[in-house]
């Protein structure tokens, strides 16, 4: 790569680590020259003073397992050990398992009682025993309102208790609290070491794919066509694939292998399994499960680690035109790991992955450059070059970019930006389980369980959780098994339990809980009426070019309802709502129609009927919902309405044969004019 294809100017860079969803905001990172820091390449560095640039920052294949990178997770709970567990394996643990486990068979079952019993075991090992566990579930328990009352001060408490214990969850919990006060010094370091360990799970070679939670509505329904791809062993889709993976289909093999080795398409994941199936694709001539094979036996996944085969393995995948497996051989070769260490010959790999494309390779090169590894020290080759990586979506990178707006090496100090990015990095780290056990729950029918699971995920700032959660609050209700201070929720639990997570969703970009909480407030559905803030939850919908959010202004301003009185706004809104959303064309003619009625005909009967329409409407609806919409009364309107029509057509045709008939007839009784 030349120093002048590095030369830095202006540039916009588009965040492509998430797929994001529907209803929420795409990730924009703008780059100004401002941002740019002009950086001498000497050894006077921040790089050099400061511990967060003495990690292995080209990733490690030397990776603890799940477990010890998320210790107190659930998982045992959920992916319990394909093999039995050895005489001298840790015991200290089981009663906290056990009582987790009980809290999980509680919510699932609506059971207040055993709730109770394993809220007080929680409560035990905690204050008891210490347990920096036990302590994350209470202070989850004390946020929430389980079996507790509602109290976030000790939710935090236990949260920071148990964070300081190891507890990786409640590192999350309180990064996130911190980050929703803007308290970036203290966010930013948390978030920064969450986003190492998230790091050091990701592939050395290619980018592992990004398992996106999946969002089970989409506004008002059920997303079926994205749970239908997440039924795992249940799918038919994936049914096809495995017998044709049997019948000797090399494609549907790798796939097999894919599937198993990430758990992707709700799989359960399963190392020995993606061996197998890459193995068998290999054999059958199929080169994308070379570099794979490279992956698993550098990481030991599923079996014995072993270097000179990963790189065997690696070197065939790059002979077939995978140039991402350049990566993999120029990490071992910088680590020495089955091979001598040779940084010449590792850039040499890492250029030919990047003069292909491979954003992999961008990245190990900004590395190499960043710390001086085999090549003179230039920060400012090392930033474009991971500016490249991010680019293309390679998350490594945001973390190296988050990494420099932290530390002021090579962009200037931006801590809000740094928690930003450090944040997307570190949700894809181990925690994220908590999705894949939540939606296997879902498509099971476990509400409570499901819910449960969402709400553990919510509290670590999820925002996909957070909506998800309260989108099954709002949806089933009872069925959901919400449980509250001293039981099963109430009716007013569960709405301020949803409106709570809506709020969360809605800071975080989510425009349809940001008009969820708006009609909250205006129609005072779980809360206090207060047309004032829920004109401010409609803002915030609207600055996410949100039309629903633009016609409502315009109806609050049109009305006076906690917007000053003024027509000419209400219609801009308006206007705005059909700009952006053709479909809104009936309703912002009907708007336009009551402006010019109230603007021509002011205090006339007619303002004093449009105005009517909220209350009368209510009744009307509540009308058809009990009288016309009941089952029996619905049949006999039905029958009666097509009687009634039924008779006007007889009749319309009796009318038309006359008038017919009478056409034709000879005019003899026309009276004679006069002479």
């Amino acid at each position: 790569m030349s120093r002048s294809s590095c030369h830095l100017f202006l540039f916009l860079l588009l965040f492509s680590l998430f797929p994001f969803p529907l209803l929420a905001r795409p990730f924009v990172l703008v780059l100004s020259q401002d941002d740019l820091k002009d950086v001498q390449n000497d050894d006077a560095s921040p790089l050099d003073s400061d511990s967060s640039w003495d990690d292995d920052d080209f990733g490690g294949t030397h990776v603890k397992p799940d477990d010890e990178l998320d210790p107190g997770s659930w998982r045992r709970l959920f992916e319990p050990p394909t093999t039995l567990l050895s005489p001298s394996h840790d015991t200290s643990l089981d009663s906290y398992y056990a009582a987790v486990h009980k809290i999980i068979s509680a919510s699932n079952n609506g059971d207040a009682r055993l709730m109770e019993e394993a809220a007080a075991e929680i409560e035990t090992a905690a204050n008891t025993d210490g347990d920096p566990h036990a302590r994350s579930v209470l202070g989850f328990l004390y946020g929430m309102g389980m079996m507790r009352e509602r109290n976030k001060a000790k939710a935090f408490l236990n949260h920071y208790f148990a964070a300081e214990g190891g507890n990786a969850q409640s590192k999350m919990a309180l990064a996130y609290t911190y980050s929703r006060q803007d308290m970036h010094e203290k966010a930013v370091k948390l978030y920064a070491e969450l986003a190492e360990i998230a790091v050091n799970s990701f592939l050395i070679s290619k980018d592992s794919p990004v398992i996106e939670p999946i969002r089970i509505h989409n506004g008002a329904e059920e997303n079926k066509e994205a749970l239908k791809k997440s039924r795992g062993e249940d799918d038919e889709d994936f049914q096809i694939l495995e017998y044709q993976a049997q019948k000797g289909n090399a494609g549907a093999m790798y796939k097999m292998g894919l599937f198993y080795y990430f758990g992707l398409r709700g799989l359960r994941r399963d190392h020995t399994k993606a061996l197998m199936w890459f193995l068998k694709a290999v054999d059958k001539g199929e080169p994308r499960s070379l570099e794979l094979l490279g992956e698993i036996y550098a990481r030991g996944a599923g079996v014995e680690r072993n270097y000179t085969k990963a790189l065997e393995w690696l070197s065939l995948a790059s002979e077939h035109g995978l140039y991402s497996a350049y990566n993999g051989m120029g990490y071992l070769h910088v680590k020495g790991y089955g091979v001598e260490k040779n940084y010449t010959k590792a850039k040499e790999y890492f250029d030919k992955a990047a003069d292909n494309e491979d954003a992999g390779g961008h990245y190990n090169l900004g590395v190499m450059y960043l710390k001086g590894i085999g090549v003179k020290r230039d920060v400012k080759i090392a930033c474009k070059c991971f500016i490249v990586a991010a680019n293309a979506g390679q998350p490594k990178a945001f973390y190296q970019l988050a990494k420099m707006f932290h530390t002021g090496v090579g962009l200037k100090k931006n801590l809000p930006m740094a928690t930003a990015l450090y944040k997307l990095v570190a949700e894809r780290g181990p925690w994220s389980s908590l999705s894949r056990w939540a939606l296997e729950s879902y498509l099971k029918g476990d509400m409570g369980k499901a819910f449960l699971l969402y709400s553990r995920m919510a509290e670590l700032g999820y925002e996909i959780a957070q909506s998800n959660a309260a989108w099954i609050l709002d949806k089933y209700g009872e069925r959901s098994m919400c449980m509250g201070e001293s039981g099963v929720c109430t009716d007013a639990e569960r709405h301020q339990r949803a409106h709570s997570l809506w709020w969360q969703a809605s800071e975080q970009g989510n425009e349809h809980a940001a008009l969820l909480i708006g009609d909250a407030y205006y129609y005072g559905r779980g809360t206090v009426r207060d047309y004032e803030r829920a004109a401010e939850a409609y803002i915030h919908a609207k600055s996410q070019s949100n039309a629903q959010a633009m016609f409502n202004l315009g109806y609050m301003h049109e009305h006076g309802q906690g917007l000053p009185f003024d027509l000419h706004l209400a219609k801009r809104y308006y206007d705005q709502a059909l700009e952006l959303d053709p479909a809104a064309k009936l309703p912002v003619t009907l708007a336009l129609a009551s402006l010019w009625v109230r603007k021509n005909y002011a205090d006339s009967f007619l303002v004093h009927i449009i105005d009517s329409l909220p209350e009368v409407y209510p009744r009307v609806e509540e009308w058809v919902e009990n009288v016309i919409m009941e089952e029996g009364n619905a049949t006999i309107l039905t029958l009666f309405v097509c009687l009634l029509t039924v008779l006007y057509l007889r009749e319309r045709q009796r009318r038309h044969a006359i008038a017919a008939a009478g056409a034709h007839e000879p005019n003899e009784h026309v009276v004679p004019a006069a002479r």
